[in-house]
């Protein structure tokens, strides 16, 4: 039962935002700024978002070597570079907008470990290398010479470095956002749910029976988007991040790091070792909404932590979380109208650091202009 009041003053806005992600903060603060006397209300069904934002690992990356050559199966090369120059800009953009201080942004490179199975990838590094010039105007993959220093196992047999590549701090990154929609009087609600969604209309009902009115409404709730939009093309991906007890040995590397395709990746933290990914030891299994651990994939990167990274040393682990992604059978993400009043910005494939910022522009400019 609403008083006189909530009816009058708290239902109808100029944009309701359904999610409080990355990309539905930045979406709210793009309009906001292009729009200062609009009313804008963001809606997020936790208390902190739901999907990946908060529960990412703080990579600040566009793609390993052996990540960009697979994606050479699908993709053609300017589909690539199309790919790799939107993450690297929206890595540049949030660095300007914010600054690298707030962010805890570190420049420190971006490696990966290249095993047997994966040495033919350094055949083609130098042909990745000519592909990305045109972005980059200098080399962005070379080989560590002394990578034994790094102390892994001897399965792997070369390290590659991205010199483009970095770590931020994903909860210092959304206070950032938190602060600056505060500052442009942007509303937000957590523990809102969302049951019932109009496109046409405009209209937004929470589980609680409660109808909000926007004359645009904005999706921006990534791997959820079924719940409410059942023919969004795109299916959830499940992640797991791990963070071990302080360690009481001098860790020899800094960095952040992937294996595999970038399936799994590790940095470290506070004197601890992050480690997380594994998604394609289970595929079918982590197609999950649900914050469950794998015990597959658990074991999968305890084993990688003591046998390759840290060979010899025993580990304990302190927190373990999961992160809800959203993938689909296109690396880019869909932005676009789903009605006449709505529109949706979805499907990051887990890379929401780097281009969440600049997706919730293009849904801005979209709600804008092209209604």
């Amino acid at each position: 039962m609403l008083s006189y009041w909530e009816k009058k003053h708290f239902l109808n806005y100029d944009l309701i935002v359904v999610g409080a992600g990355f990309v539905g903060l930045s979406t709210a603060i793009h309009y906001k700024r292009k729009n200062k006397r609009a009313r804008v209300l963001i809606l997020e069904r936790g208390v902190f978002p739901t999907g990946a934002s908060t529960k990412n690992a703080g990579f600040a990356c566009f793609g390993s070597l052996t990540e960009i050559l697979d994606d050479f199966w699908t993709m053609t090369p300017d589909e690539v570079l199309q790919l790799v120059e939107r993450r690297f800009k929206g890595l540049n953009q949030i660095k300007k907008e914010f600054g690298k201080k707030e962010l805890e942004f570190k420049d420190s490179g971006g490696f990966e470990l290249i095993q047997e199975d994966q040495v033919e990838a350094l055949d083609h590094l130098d042909n990745v290398n000519k592909l990305l010039k045109p972005l980059f105007k200098k080399p962005v993959f070379s080989t560590v010479k002394a990578h034994r220093k790094m102390g892994f196992s001897d399965s792997v047999k070369s390290v590659v470095k991205n010199q483009f590549e970095g770590e931020l701090d994903s909860g210092k990154y959304l206070n950032s956002l938190w602060s600056l929609a505060e500052e442009l009087g942007i509303r937000i609600l957590t523990g809102a749910t969302v049951s019932q969604l109009y496109p046409d209309s405009g209209e937004v009902i929470l589980s609680e029976n409660v109808l909000f009115s926007g004359k645009k409404i904005a999706i921006c709730t990534n791997a959820f988007t079924k719940k409410l939009l059942p023919e969004v093309d795109l299916v959830p991906g499940r992640g797991l991040v791990m963070v071990s007890e302080p360690l009481d040995f001098r860790i020899p590397w800094k960095g952040s790091f992937h294996m595999d395709k970038g399936y799994v990746y590790f940095r470290k933290i506070d004197g601890r070792l992050l480690l997380g990914g594994g998604r394609n030891q289970d595929f079918e299994g982590e197609q999950s909404e649900e914050n469950q651990i794998n015990p597959k994939i658990e074991r999968y990167l305890k084993g990688i932590a003591e046998e390759v990274i840290f060979p010899g040393k025993k580990i304990n682990w302190q927190h373990s979380w999961t992160g809800i992604m959203a993938f689909g059978p296109k690396k880019s993400p869909i932005i676009q109208k789903v009605g006449e009043k709505t529109a949706v910005a979805v499907r990051l494939g887990g890379m929401g650091v780097a281009i969440g910022w600049q997706v919730g522009k293009e849904l801005s400019d979209l709600l804008r202009k092209g209604f």
